[in-house]
């Protein structure tokens, strides 16, 4: 019985170094500068994080001035996450998207309140069926001035609904691109089950409340 006791305690104590490294590490990634991505060819990128990437690439597709949606991984502490690391929920990474677009049609004030009303706002570690860290709402920011509509929005959702809205607000420091198979899922795979019963009821509902003028006739 001792021994059993002992070993718990050295595995408790192990647990806890581990775990204080890892929000050490996490930390340092919320307190980083954020790093600004140049507008190339005229377009800019914007990065976000709302449950499964394939739901959030179909949202940011049907929208006017969006050319292209990738899938990936952002907000982590580790180097080259891969979707079965990710899943672990022991990367710091949430499933994320670069979404590219046109400022000149759409402006990241309107990406960002496409974010909010494509989500369940109050929903902590997730989007529907999907929980962990790992599918935790996380918006990025690469300058002062993103992080001050961001916040803004955020507190104004909040004083709205009279709740605490979940999503985190993070410096962007990197994007992982996703694996090869995750691209395009909705497109490639819309009789998958998760698609037809998760994904797609998703983006109906967003796209019921979000102005028809902002919408793609077909995405």
């Amino acid at each position: 019985m001792r021994n059993l006791i002992t070993l718990l305690v050295v595995a408790l104590t192990f647990s806890c170094q581990n775990s204080a490294q890892n929000n050490k590490k996490q930390q340092a990634v919320i307190n980083a500068e954020p790093v600004e991505v140049p507008i190339k060819n005229g377009k800019a990128k914007a990065y976000f994080a709302s449950g499964c990437f394939w739901c959030v690439e179909a949202v940011y597709e049907s929208i006017k001035g969006v050319d292209e949606v990738i899938n990936g991984y952002a907000g982590g502490y580790t180097k080259n996450p891969t979707y079965e690391a990710s899943n672990t929920g022991r990367t710091g990474h949430a499933e994320a998207v670069e979404v590219i677009y046109d400022p000149k049609v759409v402006s990241f004030e309107i990406l960002v309140d496409a974010y909010f009303a494509s989500q369940n706002p109050t929903q902590v570690n997730g989007q529907g069926p999907d929980r962990g860290s790992q599918y935790r709402s996380i918006i990025f920011y690469q300058n002062e001035a993103q992080k001050k509509i961001i916040l803004e929005k955020k507190d104004a959702l909040a004083k709205k609904l009279d709740a605490k809205i979940a999503a985190e607000v993070y410096p962007f420091q990197k994007f992982w691109v996703a694996e090869d198979y995750h691209q395009n899922y909705e497109r490639l795979h819309p009789n998958n089950s998760y698609i037809r019963n998760v994904s797609i009821p998703r983006l109906k509902r967003f796209q019921a409340k979000f102005p028809k003028e902002l919408l793609k006739e077909s995405h």
